[in-house]
């Protein structure tokens, strides 16, 4: 028997990650909330870091920025008069229903400190707090997770496609970078960093893959990251060679997180680490060759789009505890595998698979883009704060890139 949906609520709230790619794959599960609720008030409540990808998303009315105490190790020290201070800001908008995206005990009893009657999450940290827990199938995509979450509740859902809204400002400043590149050569984008250092791929083997893209395929390559990616493209660009440096572009002082999806929808093809620049490329129908090593593909892999997934083997005996545990057939190993273990052979062909022809191969035009104009309508950016934390600003588009993760 299907599960039934609760009463219509008139106030949703909806809890996501502070990561790049977790927020990038929560928009298929916003779209389908809103097209089941069309006239509900949904706040989305945003640990600080990539909220402002949201910003001109039309399926939410208000971004709430969760100032969260600094980290130590995995501790929170201070966390719970964080989470209590923030549900009694919560418990005053009155929600009636929260979705919880990020599985943690904080989250859980956040919902629960707030008063909120119906609280849907995973069964994970904190689910005897739920009113809904919902298991997580294991190595599904994270956007299908998501979406399990309103088909617990009853709620039909499309196809899960993923969008991204790039503003006319964003698509201009990257035009004007662009200005000076021949259109007769094909632009590929490069993620070289993630928060994970296990993620990382020896840049000694990217400089091969740069030189090989700039001096055999005629390739423009591109980089843009945060503050603390500056230094790995320039050790980068020094392992590269002469000729090919005026072929490299990073651009990561220019462009902030909100700006750089205009870049990326104006490539022909992203490749890099498992990283939330890459889920942002595919949201815009850009191919996207992924290197894969402690992450499982067949949950982060790249959604929607002309994908290539090059994972490390894994150990002869991670294979073997799978068998063990009938992990069943999966498109990709799910099991953790040294990076060391991805061959630049290996890169090249993925890439030869989704960037056909050289640089005399026309290019095709850029996929198409939702464009918003912030002139109309209303969209609300709040920044609440914990009692310990100084105040602060929300953060300026002009800001460099948060975490790629």
């Amino acid at each position: 028997m299907p599960p039934s949906s609760p009463p219509s609520p008139c106030r949703i709230l909806v809890v996501r990650n502070r990561y790049i790619g977790d927020t990038m794959l929560a928009v298929p599960f916003l779209r389908n909330l809103r097209r089941r609720f069309p006239r509900a008030t949904i706040d989305v409540l945003c640990e600080s870091g990539a909220a402002v990808l949201l910003a001109d998303c039309p399926y939410a009315d208000e971004l709430l920025d969760w100032k969260r105490p600094a980290r130590v190790g995995r501790v929170v020290w201070g966390s719970f008069a964080n989470v209590r201070a923030t549900a009694r800001r919560l418990r005053l908008r009155g929600y009636d229903r929260v979705y919880l995206l990020k599985r943690s005990l904080s989250t859980a009893l956040l919902a629960w400190l707030a008063g909120i009657p119906s609280r849907v999450g995973f069964r994970s940290f904190g689910a005897c707090l739920l009113s809904r827990a919902v298991d997580v199938t294991p190595h599904r995509h994270q956007v299908e997770l998501f979406l399990d979450l309103l088909r617990a509740d009853g709620i039909e859902v499309d196809d899960g496609r993923n969008e991204c809204w790039t503003t006319p400002d964003s698509l201009a400043r990257a035009d004007a970078l662009l200005g000076g590149i021949a259109p007769d050569r094909p632009r590929v984008f490069l993620t070289l960093q993630s928060t994970d250092v296990d993620r990382l791929w020896p840049l000694e083997r990217f400089a091969r893959i740069v030189d090989w893209l700039v001096g055999e395929r005629g390739c423009e390559v591109f980089l843009c990251g945060g503050p603390k990616d500056v230094a790995a493209h320039a050790e980068l660009l020094g392992l590269v060679a002469a000729s090919v440096r005026r072929h490299v572009h990073d651009h990561s002082a220019v462009l902030s997180l909100r700006d750089v999806g205009g870049l990326l929808a104006r490539m022909q093809l992203c490749l890099g680490v498992d990283s939330g620049l890459n889920h942002i490329a595919a949201a815009n129908g850009v191919p996207v060759v992924v290197l894969a090593g402690p992450t499982d593909p067949n949950r982060w892999h790249p959604w929607k789009t002309a994908g290539e997934v090059v994972k490390g083997e894994p150990t002869w005996a991670a294979r073997l505890s799978r068998l063990w545990r009938g992990g069943g057939d999966l498109p990709w190993a799910p099991e953790p595998a040294s990076m060391d273990r991805i061959s630049v052979e290996a890169v090249m062909r993925a890439v030869e698979r989704l960037l056909p022809g050289g640089s005399s191969a026309p290019r095709s035009a850029p996929p198409p883009l939702r464009v918003v104009d912030l002139r109309a309508g209303g969209h609300r950016y709040e920044v609440w704060e914990s009692p310990r934390t100084t105040a602060a600003a929300a953060e300026p588009a002009t800001n460099p890139l948060a975490h790629a993760h």
